[in-house]
Protein backbone atom coordinates (compact mmCIF):
# COMPACT_ATOMS: atom_id res chain seq x y z
CA UNK A 1 0.00 0.00 0.00
CA UNK A 2 1.28 3.53 -0.75
CA UNK A 3 2.18 6.01 1.85
CA UNK A 4 -0.34 8.52 0.48
CA UNK A 5 -3.45 6.10 0.73
CA UNK A 6 -2.16 4.92 4.54
CA UNK A 7 -2.34 8.68 5.43
CA UNK A 8 -5.84 8.61 4.36
CA UNK A 9 -6.58 5.88 6.20
CA UNK A 10 -5.48 7.23 9.44
CA UNK A 11 -6.95 10.73 8.81
CA UNK A 12 -10.09 8.83 8.01
CA UNK A 13 -9.85 6.77 11.26
CA UNK A 14 -9.75 3.59 9.58
CA UNK A 15 -8.64 0.38 11.54
CA UNK A 16 -7.23 -2.40 9.61
CA UNK A 17 -8.61 -4.97 12.49
CA UNK A 18 -11.43 -3.87 13.74
CA UNK A 19 -13.19 -0.39 12.38
CA UNK A 20 -12.16 1.00 15.78
CA UNK A 21 -11.17 4.75 15.40
CA UNK A 22 -7.04 5.34 14.42
CA UNK A 23 -6.09 8.60 13.67
CA UNK A 24 -2.74 10.54 14.03
CA UNK A 25 -5.10 13.11 15.19
CA UNK A 26 -7.37 13.76 18.52
CA UNK A 27 -10.66 11.84 18.80
CA UNK A 28 -12.43 15.83 18.81
CA UNK A 29 -10.02 17.73 16.51
CA UNK A 30 -9.88 21.31 17.42
CA UNK A 31 -10.82 24.04 15.16
CA UNK A 32 -8.77 24.16 11.71
CA UNK A 33 -8.78 28.47 11.19
CA UNK A 34 -5.93 29.52 13.34
CA UNK A 35 -7.50 33.21 12.35
CA UNK A 36 -10.47 32.34 14.08
CA UNK A 37 -9.51 29.80 17.05
CA UNK A 38 -7.54 30.34 20.47
CA UNK A 39 -3.93 29.90 20.59
CA UNK A 40 -2.89 26.47 21.47
CA UNK A 41 0.64 27.89 22.70
CA UNK A 42 0.99 31.36 25.04
CA UNK A 43 4.51 32.38 25.29
CA UNK A 44 5.04 35.78 27.88
CA UNK A 45 8.00 37.29 28.74
CA UNK A 46 9.68 33.53 29.59
CA UNK A 47 12.93 33.94 30.68
CA UNK A 48 15.51 31.02 31.54
CA UNK A 49 19.11 30.97 32.22
CA UNK A 50 21.71 28.17 33.15
CA UNK A 51 24.28 29.71 35.40
CA UNK A 52 25.62 32.40 33.76
CA UNK A 53 24.11 31.84 29.77
CA UNK A 54 20.58 33.30 29.31
CA UNK A 55 18.91 30.86 26.93
CA UNK A 56 15.60 32.66 26.63
CA UNK A 57 15.45 36.70 27.51
CA UNK A 58 11.90 37.51 27.48
CA UNK A 59 10.73 35.09 24.89
CA UNK A 60 6.94 35.75 23.57
CA UNK A 61 5.27 34.10 21.03
CA UNK A 62 2.33 32.15 20.40
CA UNK A 63 0.74 29.29 17.99
CA UNK A 64 -2.43 29.43 16.63
CA UNK A 65 -4.86 26.17 16.95
CA UNK A 66 -4.74 23.88 13.66
CA UNK A 67 -2.05 25.44 12.53
CA UNK A 68 1.84 24.87 11.67
CA UNK A 69 4.10 27.17 13.48
CA UNK A 70 8.03 27.36 12.63
CA UNK A 71 10.17 28.89 14.96
CA UNK A 72 13.29 29.65 13.28
CA UNK A 73 16.86 30.37 14.79
CA UNK A 74 20.38 30.55 14.66
CA UNK A 75 22.11 27.65 16.86
CA UNK A 76 22.07 28.60 20.66
CA UNK A 77 19.13 30.98 20.19
CA UNK A 78 16.74 28.93 22.07
CA UNK A 79 14.73 27.12 20.11
CA UNK A 80 15.01 23.82 21.69
CA UNK A 81 15.26 24.95 25.41
CA UNK A 82 11.34 26.98 24.68
CA UNK A 83 10.53 23.09 23.50
CA UNK A 84 11.54 22.05 26.72
CA UNK A 85 9.89 24.91 28.64
CA UNK A 86 6.73 23.86 26.88
CA UNK A 87 6.70 20.16 27.79
CA UNK A 88 7.77 20.82 31.28
CA UNK A 89 11.40 19.70 30.62
CA UNK A 90 12.78 23.16 31.86
CA UNK A 91 11.28 25.33 34.32
CA UNK A 92 11.59 29.27 33.32
CA UNK A 93 12.82 31.65 35.78
CA UNK A 94 9.98 33.86 35.07
CA UNK A 95 7.04 34.29 32.73
CA UNK A 96 4.18 32.42 31.52
CA UNK A 97 3.76 29.36 29.14
CA UNK A 98 0.05 28.17 28.30
CA UNK A 99 0.16 24.68 26.20
CA UNK A 100 -4.05 24.65 25.32
CA UNK A 101 -4.81 26.47 27.88
CA UNK A 102 -2.82 24.39 30.80
CA UNK A 103 0.14 24.50 32.80
CA UNK A 104 2.71 22.59 30.74
CA UNK A 105 3.87 19.41 32.83
CA UNK A 106 -0.37 19.35 34.32
CA UNK A 107 -2.46 16.09 33.34
CA UNK A 108 -4.32 17.93 31.07
CA UNK A 109 -1.48 19.03 28.97
CA UNK A 110 0.52 15.92 29.43
CA UNK A 111 -2.18 14.18 27.67
CA UNK A 112 -2.41 16.01 24.88
CA UNK A 113 0.89 17.06 23.41
CA UNK A 114 3.66 15.34 21.61
CA UNK A 115 7.29 16.41 21.59
CA UNK A 116 9.63 14.94 18.95
CA UNK A 117 13.05 15.80 20.48
CA UNK A 118 16.30 16.20 18.32
CA UNK A 119 17.70 13.18 20.09
CA UNK A 120 16.71 10.23 22.40
CA UNK A 121 19.41 8.27 23.38
CA UNK A 122 17.76 7.07 26.57
CA UNK A 123 16.30 4.64 23.37
CA UNK A 124 19.18 3.44 22.30
CA UNK A 125 19.16 -0.33 23.45
CA UNK A 126 15.87 -1.02 22.44
CA UNK A 127 14.15 -1.91 19.09
CA UNK A 128 12.27 0.47 16.91
CA UNK A 129 9.36 -1.60 16.54
CA UNK A 130 9.20 -2.42 20.43
CA UNK A 131 9.77 1.03 21.59
CA UNK A 132 7.22 1.99 19.91
CA UNK A 133 4.48 -0.36 21.16
CA UNK A 134 5.71 0.35 24.68
CA UNK A 135 4.83 4.11 24.04
CA UNK A 136 1.68 2.82 22.86
CA UNK A 137 0.83 1.54 26.55
CA UNK A 138 1.31 4.63 27.98
CA UNK A 139 -1.55 6.15 26.27
CA UNK A 140 -5.16 5.68 27.01
CA UNK A 141 -6.52 4.98 23.42
CA UNK A 142 -3.24 5.20 21.16
CA UNK A 143 -2.58 5.19 17.55
CA UNK A 144 -2.19 1.25 16.65
CA UNK A 145 1.76 1.31 16.60
CA UNK A 146 2.35 -1.17 13.90
CA UNK A 147 -0.04 1.06 11.48
CA UNK A 148 2.28 4.08 12.12
CA UNK A 149 5.43 1.80 11.44
CA UNK A 150 4.11 1.16 8.39
CA UNK A 151 2.66 4.65 7.21
CA UNK A 152 5.77 6.11 8.08
CA UNK A 153 8.34 3.87 6.53
CA UNK A 154 9.24 2.11 9.69
CA UNK A 155 9.03 -1.47 8.63
CA UNK A 156 12.32 -2.32 7.16
CA UNK A 157 14.29 -1.51 10.28
CA UNK A 158 11.70 -1.71 13.10
CA UNK A 159 13.67 -4.80 14.46
CA UNK A 160 16.87 -2.95 15.02
CA UNK A 161 17.74 -1.25 17.63
CA UNK A 162 17.54 2.49 17.82
CA UNK A 163 21.29 3.09 18.29
CA UNK A 164 21.97 1.12 15.12
CA UNK A 165 19.76 3.30 12.96
CA UNK A 166 20.61 5.90 10.83
CA UNK A 167 20.08 9.93 11.89
CA UNK A 168 16.87 9.70 9.41
CA UNK A 169 15.58 6.39 10.48
CA UNK A 170 16.35 7.90 14.20
CA UNK A 171 14.16 10.95 12.89
CA UNK A 172 10.85 8.35 12.15
CA UNK A 173 11.02 6.63 15.19
CA UNK A 174 11.13 9.82 17.15
CA UNK A 175 8.21 11.03 15.04
CA UNK A 176 6.12 8.06 15.71
CA UNK A 177 6.43 8.35 19.31
CA UNK A 178 5.49 11.74 19.04
CA UNK A 179 2.27 10.80 17.18
CA UNK A 180 1.05 7.39 19.21
CA UNK A 181 -0.67 9.15 21.09
CA UNK A 182 -2.98 11.25 19.01
CA UNK A 183 -1.59 14.86 20.36
CA UNK A 184 -3.76 17.77 19.94
CA UNK A 185 -0.30 19.61 19.95
CA UNK A 186 2.88 18.34 18.41
CA UNK A 187 6.60 19.66 18.96
CA UNK A 188 8.54 18.68 16.51
CA UNK A 189 12.21 19.82 17.17
CA UNK A 190 14.43 19.76 13.72
CA UNK A 191 12.05 16.95 12.42
CA UNK A 192 14.00 16.16 9.45
CA UNK A 193 17.16 16.85 10.53
CA UNK A 194 19.51 13.58 8.65
CA UNK A 195 16.55 12.72 6.57
CA UNK A 196 17.18 11.78 2.99
CA UNK A 197 15.12 14.04 -0.12
CA UNK A 198 12.40 11.08 0.18
CA UNK A 199 12.00 10.98 3.61
CA UNK A 200 12.02 14.54 4.02
CA UNK A 201 9.00 15.54 1.64
CA UNK A 202 7.09 12.34 3.46
CA UNK A 203 7.46 13.70 6.15
CA UNK A 204 6.24 16.67 5.30
CA UNK A 205 3.23 15.14 3.76
CA UNK A 206 2.72 14.28 6.64
CA UNK A 207 2.59 17.00 8.82
CA UNK A 208 0.48 18.83 6.50
CA UNK A 209 -2.20 16.05 6.97
CA UNK A 210 -1.80 16.57 10.69
CA UNK A 211 -2.57 20.24 10.15
CA UNK A 212 -5.44 19.23 7.71
CA UNK A 213 -7.22 17.44 10.78
CA UNK A 214 -6.98 20.05 13.35
CA UNK A 215 -3.43 19.27 15.15
CA UNK A 216 -1.61 22.17 16.08
CA UNK A 217 1.69 21.68 15.11
CA UNK A 218 4.93 24.04 16.46
CA UNK A 219 8.35 22.96 14.67
CA UNK A 220 11.95 23.91 14.88
CA UNK A 221 13.74 23.90 11.50
CA UNK A 222 17.07 25.02 9.97
CA UNK A 223 15.32 24.53 5.86
CA UNK A 224 13.72 27.92 4.62
CA UNK A 225 12.36 25.02 2.06
CA UNK A 226 10.65 23.47 5.08
CA UNK A 227 9.53 26.86 7.10
CA UNK A 228 8.16 28.27 3.28
CA UNK A 229 6.55 25.32 2.51
CA UNK A 230 4.53 24.20 6.01
CA UNK A 231 4.41 27.07 8.32
CA UNK A 232 1.33 29.48 9.05
CA UNK A 233 3.51 31.66 10.58
CA UNK A 234 6.76 32.15 11.05
CA UNK A 235 8.75 33.27 14.62
CA UNK A 236 12.38 34.28 13.89
CA UNK A 237 14.42 34.01 17.08
CA UNK A 238 17.70 35.21 18.35
CA UNK A 239 19.40 35.47 21.55
CA UNK A 240 16.55 34.07 23.51
CA UNK A 241 13.94 36.66 21.68
CA UNK A 242 11.92 37.37 19.04
CA UNK A 243 13.29 39.39 16.59
CA UNK A 244 10.88 38.94 13.71
CA UNK A 245 7.75 37.26 12.58
CA UNK A 246 4.58 37.08 10.35
CA UNK A 247 3.38 34.75 7.44
CA UNK A 248 5.77 33.56 4.97
CA UNK A 249 3.92 36.05 2.37
CA UNK A 250 4.26 38.90 4.96
CA UNK A 251 8.42 38.09 5.37
CA UNK A 252 8.65 37.29 1.89
CA UNK A 253 6.91 40.64 0.09
CA UNK A 254 10.47 41.90 -0.78
CA UNK A 255 13.01 39.59 0.00
CA UNK A 256 13.55 35.64 0.37
CA UNK A 257 13.05 34.42 3.73
CA UNK A 258 16.66 33.33 3.98
CA UNK A 259 17.66 36.54 3.39
CA UNK A 260 14.79 37.86 6.40
CA UNK A 261 16.81 35.52 8.65
CA UNK A 262 20.36 36.47 7.81
CA UNK A 263 19.32 40.06 8.33
CA UNK A 264 17.42 39.42 11.84
CA UNK A 265 19.75 36.96 13.41
CA UNK A 266 23.36 37.36 14.95
CA UNK A 267 26.13 35.34 12.87
CA UNK A 268 28.02 33.69 16.36
CA UNK A 269 30.68 31.62 14.00
CA UNK A 270 31.82 35.29 12.39
CA UNK A 271 31.78 37.13 15.78
CA UNK A 272 29.25 39.49 14.14
CA UNK A 273 25.89 40.64 14.06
Amino acid sequence: MSSASLLRRLAAGCDRQQGSTLAVVPENPLPLDPHTSTEALLLEEVRVTFGRITALDGLSLTAATGAITAVLGPNGAGKTTMMRCCTSLVSPDSGRIDVLGHTPGSPEAAAATGLMPQSAGAWSGIRAGELLHYMAGLHANPIDPDLLIEALAITPFARTTYRRLSGGQQQAVNLAAALVGRPKLVFLDEPTSGMDPHARHHTWDIVEQMRHDGVSVVLTTHNMDEAQRLADHVWIVDRGKVATHGTVPELTAESSLEDVFLTHTSDRAAGRN
